[in-house]
């Protein structure tokens, strides 16, 4: 990993991101494509999304639509600590989202004059679960989850034909959708999973959802910006990022084990450790090289860590370290500070907050309760993670009687003429004309 110096200078947020760049043209160059993808969904349908199984998952005549007995037989057939561990985790993930949900709340106006905030969960939504370098079946439970919570009945789900799996879905997928009693699972990879979920595909009796959710690489996430207007979508989640703050009292072990357990996801991959402890820069460069070499994705760890995302960056101090992480907003945000929980408040821009170092990113991806969907990029400047708020959409509810309506009728008048729309005003009048035979 690359170490960058910053201190002794005052960098304003637009020159620490140039610091550490994401990897921007990777995901300038999927845009393009993913859009394409997504047309040809959209306008060839089922064909398309096979021309597309052959190309990108070396896939042919498989089944689109997964039977209900491939679910069947992957539930049947799935280790049982796998099992055991999704189980758990559906339920802290349950518990966590639960607390997601607001209240409504009835807002009383005047007399006879009320507003009731409610919120409705969208009727129906698509998941994507990747299934490339990885199998994420956790994301299974991460997005499905949410939306049971926030009371979305028709749940469709979509993740890549496995060729190592006779063109199914992988089978930890298939068994964690069972755990949650999901049976309509389409085998569709990439951003044409995204385009059928959006626009749906009716020769596989695929309809649309009004909201798509889920992780997964540059093009699933550029495909999401391609429908956004067609349908909901949670935040454009592209290759994962850590960023860890660190005082000298750190443990270099765990900074680097935490490092490395991130930039084995993907080759763009972002590990970045911000630090005002040069000795501790200095341990965690050379803990990261030993560990790197032996891990199982060593050549994909090392190709992360090598690249401009990735880095060591040495601050001055503490008000410097947190300047630069939240200009930064990543992704995941670890503190290894000694005072770490009272220093979370000061940390506003990230997914996630991982306070202490017994609180790891690993964690979060699969027991912790809370939800691994969250914004890259630095989009958690202003997007949320995913969540059972993502599924639902507050509506105003208001109710007004004949004298609370008379309370205001002046007003609406005035108003609707000030700017030059008297049928405003009309549409209030017309409730107290007088009735035949009054005086």
């Amino acid at each position: 990993m690359r170490t960058i110096d910053l201190r002794g200078q005052s960098p304003a947020p637009a020159d620490m991101l140039a610091a550490v760049p994401r990897a921007t043209q990777a995901r300038a160059e999927a845009l393009e494509t993913a859009a394409r993808i997504v047309d040809a969904v959209r306008t060839q349908g089922e064909a398309a999304l096979r021309e597309q199984a052959e190309k990108f998952d070396r896939v042919s005549d498989h089944a689109i639509r997964v039977p209900v007995e491939h679910i069947d037989e992957a539930a049947a057939s799935v280790d049982p600590d796998v099992r055991a561990a999704l189980v758990e985790a559906i339920e802290r993930v349950r518990r966590g989202s639960e607390a997601q949900v607001p209240a409504g709340q009835t807002t009383e106006i005047g007399p006879g004059a009320r507003i009731t905030q409610r919120w409705q969960p969208v009727t129906r939504a698509g998941v994507y679960i990747p299934g490339g370098k990885a199998p994420l079946a956790s994301s299974v439970v991460m997005n499905v989850v949410p939306a049971q919570v926030a009371g979305v009945t028709a749940i469709a789900l979509a993740s890549p034909p496995q060729a190592a799996h006779g063109g199914r879905v992988h089978p930890t997928i298939l068994a964690a959708a069972a755990l949650l009693d999901i049976d309509e699972v389409y085998a569709i990879g990439g951003a044409g999973a995204i385009g059928a979920l959006a626009y749906g595909v009716a020769e596989i009796c695929l309809d649309p959802v009004d909201v798509v959710t889920g992780p997964g690489n540059n093009y699933v996430a550029s495909a999401k910006r391609a429908v956004a207007g067609v349908v909901g979508t949670d935040s454009e989640a592209g290759a994962t990022e850590i960023l860890i703050v660190a005082d000298a009292a750190a443990d270099p072990v765990l900074i680097a084990a935490d490092l490395i357990s991130q930039a084995e996801h993907d080759e763009q991959a972002s590990a970045v450790l911000v630090t005002d402890a040069p000795e501790l820069a200095e341990r965690v460069a050379a803990e990261v090289a030993a560990r790197a070499e032996s891990t199982t994705h060593a050549e994909r760890v090392a190709t992360a860590l090598a690249g401009p995302q990735s880095a060591i960056v040495l601050v001055d101090d503490r008000s410097m370290a947190e300047a630069f992480s939240n200009a930064y907003a990543p992704e995941h945000l670890e503190l290894h500070l000694e005072d770490a929980a009272e220093a979370a408040e000061r940390f506003t821009s990230a997914g996630a907050v991982f306070v202490g170092d017994q609180t790891p990113v690993s964690l979060g991806d699969y027991m912790a309760g809370s939800n691994h969907v969250l914004p890259t990029g630095g989009q958690a400047r202003y997007a949320p993670g995913l969540g059972a708020y993502t599924f639902l959409r507050p509506q105003q509810v208001i109710e007004y009687d004949r004298d609370a309506l008379a309370r205001v009728r002046a007003g609406v008048v005035s108003l609707s003429a000030a700017e030059v729309l008297p049928a405003h005003g009309d549409a209030v009048e017309a409730r107290f004309r007088p009735t035949p035979g009054s005086l």
